[in-house]
């Protein structure tokens, strides 16, 4: 029972990310017209790092010591966590909300299954089906649909060609590096290792980069301490929280599979983003969302059915085989 019950925890904590997350782009999406998102970033993820930090200390101080032998493995987490987060800011602050979420979030399952083709394994992953990999063919295509969308001017949101194309190269970026994150804290879970000092360790370097920028520039456009907290608190429940839920929900799932129910995220962030007076409502955005998410989820019925064999036979037994003994002389 308690199995089974973890199978549909660790969903359920990702879709509620998805559903957070959708609060967290459209507010920051308007946030980051007005405030430097390094300034953000650094009040967000300290208050994480120091709220996680605790925790473990006050709990189980023992835990820290799984990070012994995993040097490398946190520096890796750190490296693609910072370069991550600072792109999918880049690209918040200058394209569609719906959009960027679409483009961040589909990256994830076509790298792991880029990674696996090239034989890269970062963590334990699923076998992938040519009706899954169909599936994620879908999810390409939408993007460079989006992205085209972007380019040719018809999203919600208008800006120049220049700009357009940085942030769908943040993106990329973002997705991908995100994507090898969460890989690399899935093998620090395997070990043993819990959500609460991986995210402890997590966000070290990007908040060094994130001080380093601030401290040249300062808080920009925060004009008040009352202001600063505001932001820290909103940050935490929208950001961080939902982020520990994430990893939580991962370290429950298998990397393709959270990956895919990310995708769903793209929907709710659309129909937020519609409260945004920055923003137009845009057609085409929305057939090419509900296109990915249709991709996204033909290859999450796919992972589905290739799992299913691999299943069966570990809770049905082999009939039994009687020999027969021979006759008494």
């Amino acid at each position: 029972m308690a199995k089974r019950h973890h199978i549909f925890l660790g969903p359920a904590l990702v879709l509620v990310f998805c559903v957070s997350q959708a609060f967290r782009d459209v507010y920051f999406g308007h946030v980051f017209q007005g405030v430097d998102f390094f300034a953000v970033i650094l009040l967000a993820f300290m208050a994480s790092t120091i709220l996680f930090t605790a925790i473990p200390l006050l709990r189980d101080r023992s835990a820290f010591a799984k990070l012994r032998g995993h040097g490398r493995t946190v520096l890796m987490i750190n490296l693609t966590t910072a370069l991550a987060w600072s792109c999918y800011f880049f690209g918040l602050s200058r394209l569609e909300p719906s959009i960027v979420n679409t483009m961040h979030s589909g990256m994830g399952p076509l790298t792991v299954v880029t990674l696996a083709a090239f034989g890269v394994r970062l963590a334990k992953t699923d076998h992938v089906g040519w009706w899954e990999y169909l599936g994620y063919a879908g999810i390409a295509l939408s993007l460079v649909a989006l992205a085209w969308i972007v380019l040719s001017g018809n999203s919600g949101l208008a800006g120049s060609e220049t700009t357009a194309l940085l942030g769908l190269a943040a993106l990329l970026v973002s997705g991908a590096s995100i994507t090898v994150s969460l890989l690399y804290c899935k093998r620090l879970h395997d070990h043993g290792v819990n959500a609460e000092v991986v995210t402890s360790v997590r966000y070290v370097l990007l908040i060094a980069v994130a001080a380093s920028v601030v401290w040249q520039g300062g808080l920009v456009s925060i004009g008040s301490a009352g202001e600063a907290a505001t932001l820290t608190a909103l940050a935490t429940i929208l950001m961080v929280l939902p982020l520990y839920a994430f990893q939580v929900g991962i370290a429950l799932t298998a990397p393709l599979t959270a990956n895919v129910l990310r995708a769903l995220g793209p929907v709710f962030v659309f129909a937020l983003q519609q409260i945004d007076g920055r923003l137009t409502y845009s057609t085409p955005t929305l057939l090419g969302i509900l296109v990915y998410s249709a991709a996204a989820i033909a290859s999450t019925v796919a992972h589905a059915r290739t799992e299913a064999p691999a299943i069966k036979p570990a809770v049905s037994a082999p009939p039994l085989r009687l020999r027969r003994l021979p006759a008494a002389r």
